[in-house]
């Protein structure tokens, strides 16, 4: 009986073909990475006050400046801030 003809299955799924089991979940680990599902799930797993989601993401955004700051100063596309310029050599 073929897989296609049985009742069609609902969510994520991936078919085992030839035994190749450890393939098959390699490709269903990268399917569920994709969709977002388990992100979703470790959000949902305890509550966050939406002041606390709120100041998490402002400390990343603030991170994520900071290490463009960064590599712009030493890529050379940016004064540093203390106002010198580095020479690399």
């Amino acid at each position: 009986m073929s897989l296609d003809k049985r009742r069609p299955t609902k969510g994520t799924t991936v078919i085992v073909r030839d035994d190749q089991v450890e393939k098959a979940l390699r490709k269903f680990k990268k399917k569920i990475q994709d969709s977002g599902k388990l992100e979703e799930l470790r959000e949902r797993e305890s509550y966050e006050k939406p002041t606390t989601a709120r100041r998490l993401a402002k400390n990343k955004a603030v991170r994520r400046q900071q290490k463009q700051v960064e590599s712009d100063e030493i890529a050379g596309k940016r004064v540093p801030r203390d106002g010198k310029l580095k020479r690399m050599y």
